[in-house]
């Protein structure tokens, strides 16, 4: 190694120990109103790392190379010197998907600053660990904004703008980054290639280790004010003062539970459940459950409602992304009809009944002796086909050349515009999605700063925002958590 390696390897060395202490003065300077500060203070380093290099005997023992004289220093502590953020205290509540995002993201644009994770139960990521069946749906392959947005009944504003700063193709590149390959399945759910939600909790448990975050279990939060120029977080036997805050607790079943935020100023809109299914006790088609309907459409009677896909009948009703998706959008109505309503299902999405009927009658003309339970309509499972047979008061064993002009219409008839009575919903406790939250009126799209309360941040789904089933609404965790991580005043 020539001299200047040995020069160079030898400050460091010595220079490692004082990193800390110089990231600290280096936070003092930046609050320092001088444009000029940070290159003072680097300067200063240099000042003090040179001649203690210079003085050093050129003995072998100081010698050692570059890279691992790096490998000693913390590289977020020597982050600290260089980059342009300030030294901050950080709290973050929520140990959820947007929760250790936001952290993450804190650490990533704040290298020096101090985090500290506050979860109000003794479980860490509890909906990833369950979402998409134990594989967790981290997220969708489409990539084009404008479409995703489209799968958010509320919140698109907010979303337009944080997907700007943290996409789709984002989240795919970050995990990819620390070895996770996510993989689309064909309706554009990504799942991690093990497909197993584990995998997603080791990465982002791993980070936060990695990164020297703090996690509290079973500490609450449930009041907050400012006490002499700093945040006061209070909760049972819990009492913290920190410079910002970054509330992701997740959405609330009930406004009572985010009242501590109304208290400060936040505009609150009521929760009520979304993505739920749809219960139908006095419905014999539940007899059917567990089979696919693979392209259906579904409006709700004396509603605009309607939505498309496939359909899955359970032992309580319906299910399956057309209904999901039914749910998500109709929130609201639906919640003031009391869950009480009809659905007319059309089985094979196809608007114009005369075209089914011209169809089937192609058909029935094809094979006139063929019995009817075998002429069905290839997008339709047998058991479904041989229900709607039934229903319709059609023998399964009728030929098509035995079915009256009358047989002919009630059938097609149902299968335009089969109507079912709704009685309920069934949520499922570990998937529950909110549609109401913190209002987007109160909070500032570009940086989810609140606009009420200075230095206090949000993200995921305690805010009014929620996406359809297909991995939106994790999506929507990890953008607006990367982005209030950012800690920007807009």
């Amino acid at each position: 190694m020539n001299w200047f390696g040995n020069f160079l390897s030898r400050s460091t060395l010595l220079f490692a120990p004082l990193l800390p202490a110089s990231a600290a003065a280096m936070g003092s300077l930046r609050q320092a109103p001088s444009p000029h500060s940070s290159a003072f203070a680097t300067v200063a380093v240099v000042l003090i790392a040179v001649p203690i290099g210079a003085i050093l005997p050129l003995s072998s023992s100081w010698i050692e190379s570059p890279g691992k004289v790096l490998k000693r220093i913390n590289f977020y502590t020597f982050a600290a010197i260089f980059s342009k953020s300030i030294h901050v205290k950080v709290a973050v509540i929520g140990g959820g998907a947007a929760g250790f995002f936001a952290a993450i993201s804190v650490r990533q644009h704040h290298p020096e600053a101090e985090i500290t994770l506050f979860e109000k139960s003794s479980k860490l990521l509890s909906k990833v660990k369950v979402s998409g069946g134990g594989r967790c749906n981290v997220t969708n392959a489409c990539t084009e904004n404008r479409l995703l947005l489209e799968a958010y009944p509320r919140g698109r504003k907010l979303m337009k703008r944080v997907l700007r700063q943290f996409s789709t193709s984002d989240t795919i590149k970050w995990f990819a980054d620390k070895g996770i390959r996510l993989v689309a399945e064909p309706d554009g759910r990504m799942f991690p290639q093990s497909n197993s939600s584990q995998t997603i909790i080791d990465c982002l448990l791993g980070c936060a280790k990695e990164m020297g975050i703090q996690i509290l279990l079973q500490s609450r939060i449930d009041r907050i004010s400012t006490v002499q120029g700093s945040i006061l977080l209070e909760g049972k036997n819990l009492e913290t003062r920190t410079d910002k805050v970054i509330v992701a607790a997740g959405g609330s079943p009930k406004a009572q539970g985010l009242a501590w935020l109304a208290e400060i100023g936040h505009r609150i809109e009521p929760p009520v459940p979304s993505l739920f299914t749809f219960n139908m006790p006095k419905e014999s088609i539940r007899e059917l459950m567990g089979l696919v309907a693979p392209s259906v459409s579904v409006t709700v009677q004396g509603t605009k409602l309607k939505s498309e896909g496939p359909l899955l009948l359970t032992h309580w009703g319906m299910s399956g992304p057309a209904i999901l998706k039914l749910s998500a959008f109709g929130a609201r109505i639906l919640e003031e009809m009391n869950y009480e309503f009809s659905v007319q299902v059309n089985w094979l999405q196809q608007a114009n009944q005369q075209v089914v009927l011209e169809d089937f009658k192609a058909r029935l003309n094809q094979h006139p002796k063929r019995q009817i339970a075998n002429n069905r309509f290839e997008e339709l499972p047998q058991r479904l086909w041989e229900f709607l047979l039934a229903k319709a008061a059609i023998p399964a064993e009728k030929r098509g050349l035995d079915l009256s002009r009358k047989d002919i219409n009630r059938l097609v008839t149902l299968l335009c515009n089969d109507v079912f009575q709704v009685q309920g919903k069934t949520t499922f406790k570990e998937e529950f999605v909110t549609c109401g939250g913190i209002s987007i009126s109160s909070v500032d799209v570009e940086t989810m700063q609140s606009k009420v309360f200075p230095n206090l941040y949000f993200a995921g789904e305690i805010l009014d925002v929620d996406g359809i089933t297909g991995g939106y609404n994790f999506q929507a965790a990890w953008a607006t958590g990367f982005v209030a991580g950012k800690l920007s005043s807009g």
